[in-house]
């Protein structure tokens, strides 16, 4: 009989890897628990999308840990989609979980912050809606999640203001600012922390700016936020 506590024998398949992002500076990895998104998190992006921007409460969706992939990644168009969009995002890293977590609080479970796409096959995401459907197979598909090193707190502090930007082939796409956020991310982080017990390798992606839009074959797809730090994919012609 194996030790208490040894799993590497009991295991019934082979333990999947854990997908990890790299720490800015550094040779350590910081490994990905779960990737929580916040939808519709700017005004302007909240109208370009049809809906109403005014402050009600946030609401989440979810990634796979394994659709995370580096910058400097080239990739495959995903399958199954016509219309696959951008939305460029600061991702924040937790270091510590919690639940009920006081927004006064909230920034002492962060790691750091990185910059992060969030991949998009708008036109299943469409369906799913007009049908009354979850929207994964939209946004949890493989290599939606696109995040780039990520820059410990003792290097970039808290950003809550700053440009956030994504550039296409060189051209200006979406453009923003993270004080246009209508929820910051103390208080994301509170509100998350409500509805589940957060633990640390957790990622949550902030929303997007205005001027999502469509990617197409060969696409290099360049995103930046001032502080924090910058990210590149290109898709396969």
């Amino acid at each position: 009989m194996p030790p208490a506590g040894d799993q590497a024998t009991s295991y019934a398949i082979a333990a999947p890897v854990v997908t990890t992002v790299a720490v800015d500076g550094t040779d350590a990895t910081f490994p990905v628990a779960r990737v929580f998104c916040v939808g519709r998190n700017y005004a302007e992006h909240a109208v370009e999308m049809g809906h109403d921007p005014v402050r009600e409460p946030p609401f989440f969706f979810m990634k796979p840990a394994d659709a995370v992939v580096p910058t400097g990644s080239r990739l495959p168009f995903p399958i199954h989609t016509q219309d696959l969009h951008h939305e460029i995002e600061l991702v924040v890293a937790l270091a510590e979980g919690g639940q009920e977590i006081a927004v006064d609080e909230a920034l002492d479970h962060v790691f750091g912050y990185a910059v992060g796409l969030d991949m998009t096959r708008r036109d299943l995401q469409a369906v799913a809606k007009q049908a009354g459907r979850p929207w994964d197979m939209a946004k949890g598909f493989d290599r939606s999640a696109p995040i780039g090193p990520i820059r410990p707190v003792a290097e970039v502090g808290h950003p809550s203001e700053g440009a956030i930007w994504l550039r296409i082939n060189g051209e200006l796409r979406q453009e923003g600012d993270l004080s246009q956020q209508i929820w910051n991310v103390p208080e994301t982080i509170s509100y998350l922390s409500s509805l589940v017990a957060l633990r640390p390798g957790d990622l949550v992606m902030t929303g997007t700016p205005q001027g999502v839009g469509p990617v197409m074959r060969g696409d290099r797809l360049e995103g930046h936020i001032d502080g924090v730090g910058d990210l590149a994919v290109e898709y396969d012609g």
